[in-house]
């Protein structure tokens, strides 16, 4: 799976003259990263509720991306976005 989600990335990317996910700007997470209303509204509520950044935002967007790679979805799914919190709480310790 993880050779699988590398190739997407680079096929992705492959006019950007980046290599994966965790180098996107924001101009890539606009183009690449496209949410559903519920994807939006989970992330947007997780935002408001956890006190989240604009740059915890954006990392939880290449997170979610990335997740979604491995599953090879083209589309960021609720769930996705859902573990990419998970993890970026964990990292802040808040639970």
């Amino acid at each position: 799976r993880v050779m699988k989600a590398r190739e997407i990335q680079l096929r992705r990317f492959a006019k950007d003259r980046i290599y994966g996910n965790g180098q996107m700007k924001t101009r890539h997470l606009k183009k690449y990263c496209v949410l559903t209303q519920e994807s939006h509204g989970l992330l947007e509520s997780a935002m408001q509720r956890l006190g989240l950044s604009a740059r915890a935002y954006s990392r939880i967007m290449k997170v979610s991306r990335t997740i979604a790679d491995l599953e090879c979805s083209e589309n960021i799914l609720p769930h996705h976005i859902s573990e990419a919190i998970q993890y970026r709480t964990l990292d802040r310790g808040v639970f």
